[in-house]
């Protein structure tokens, strides 16, 4: 009994914390992205777009009035696979104003599993790059909040004109947080999202 009791807490804390991976420390490879770069993305489903280093973050290339959100993530992770199909209907509900980028992280694996294993799995058919140009986003991405901690996945960050923006801290109350960690009820990012586009 107790075995099965131990085993449920597991699960319950994964399944609202966040996948990991025992390689998942901070990166200290500081390989980033400068000013002016620009970052070619192709999605898995074959779109692409251009992401432009400004502001100390990234915007856009032919659209830089567009928040974007950023989802770091893995097909293998049960709390982003779970909140595919949520992330879904959030991007076709704020496609106007709003571009999700999703980046897988943590495997290496083929645009084909992706789309077989995760996209048509979980009805994510937003933007999802498999690029190997991940792990220098994301190492860019993390560097720029200065977050510390042991990367966990889902991961997002928010961008307006470049800029990080301040979001809903889901386990504190820092009024300075950059990022939500781990499954987060979608109706907490469309409240961050509205104060931004209202802005």
């Amino acid at each position: 009994m107790k075995k099965l009791i131990s085993s449920i807490i597991i699960a319950t804390l994964l399944l609202f914390i966040g996948c990991g991976s025992e390689s998942s420390s901070a990166p200290t490879v500081k390989e980033t992205y400068k000013d002016g770069d620009k970052v070619e993305l192709k999605s898995v489903s074959g779109a692409k777009l251009t992401l432009l280093r400004k502001n100390g973050g990234f915007v856009l290339e032919d659209d830089e009035n567009k928040v974007v959100l950023i989802d770091i993530f893995g097909t293998f992770c049960a709390p982003c696979q779970e909140e595919a199909p949520s992330l879904m209907d959030f991007q076709l509900q704020n496609g106007d104003g709003v571009m999700l980028i999703g980046l897988n992280f943590f495997e290496d694996v083929s645009d084909e599993y992706v789309v077989e294993n995760f996209a048509a799995k979980y009805n994510a058919y937003y933007f999802i790059t498999n690029s190997p140009k991940n792990k220098k986003l994301v190492e860019t991405i993390l560097q720029d909040i200065k977050y510390k901690e042991t990367l966990q996945v889902p991961f997002k960050v928010v961008l307006k004109d470049g800029k990080y923006q301040n979001v809903t801290d889901i386990y504190g109350k820092n009024p300075d947080n950059k990022f939500y960690l781990g499954k987060v009820d979608l109706d907490i990012i469309q409240k961050d999202i509205d104060k931004l586009t209202a802005q």
